[in-house]
């Protein structure tokens, strides 16, 4: 017998800031076709923990949340589509019975995003809370078989005696065929693999935290290096 997944949320307190995190059931068909529309895709990956989130909140209101259905947004979907490694041969093997060459509404179906976290007015994973910090990592690993590894990751972080959050966001991406000098059973470990993905862009940033509470506070963002290759 498998066991029953439950729901669960947990709440810690560190200074003036509550961190909530919510794990739930995976999205409902209805619900998961009602927000393909709204997001003009075909549809939503297999599994979508759409109630899922962190939350970071200061008790004045600003903060930063993380949540799937904000990632989304932030699809391309006019990017073009990658093909796994057999699409070549699969569709010359059917290009005399059937369309194949030529896809109605092409979208991404990859899903990668560059989400960094929605930043809250009124107002991932934790990877730590410790008395005088704390520290967030969001991870999207993508691997397709024969073609490619991707790998965008958010680091937040921010110490108890500062008026602000820094946050980095570096995207690694590289062909399999550039990997041959690497262990096949790494591919399927991020940490492992990172190493090896070269960094095609990197951007940091600085958080600043509104020095006096407004109706609808926003954080201002500084960004302190950009970084592309």
């Amino acid at each position: 017998m498998h066991p029953v997944f439950q729901s669960s949320r947990r709440d810690f307190t560190f200074g003036p800031w509550k961190l909530s995190a919510a794990r739930t059931h995976i999205m409902k068909s209805a619900q998961a076709e009602r927000l393909a529309d709204e997001l003009h895709m075909p549809s939503l990956p297999e599994m979508m923990f759409g109630d899922n989130i962190l939350r970071i909140q200061h008790d004045r209101g600003f903060g930063i949340e993380f949540n799937a259905t904000d990632a989304l947004k932030c699809v391309n979907n006019c990017q073009g589509m990658i093909k796994v490694a057999c699409a070549e041969e699969w569709q010359e093997s059917r290009s005399e019975t059937e369309h194949t060459k030529e896809v109605v509404k092409p979208y991404d179906w990859t899903y990668t995003t560059d989400y960094k976290g929605t930043l809250l007015g009124d107002t991932a994973t934790l990877k730590r809370v410790m008395p005088s910090s704390f520290f967030v990592l969001l991870r999207f690993f993508l691997r397709v078989d024969g073609v490619l590894i991707r790998m965008n990751d958010t680091r937040l972080h921010h110490e108890a005696d500062k008026a602000y959050m820094l946050r980095e966001y570096t995207s690694r991406e590289s062909k399999i065929s550039s990997l041959k000098h690497v262990p096949p059973s790494l591919f399927t470990e991020p940490n492992e693999i990172s190493q090896y993905l070269p960094v095609k862009e990197t951007i940091c940033e600085k958080l600043e935290f509104p020095e006096k509470l407004e109706p609808k506070a926003e954080a201002s963002l500084e960004t302190m290096c950009v970084k592309s290759k």
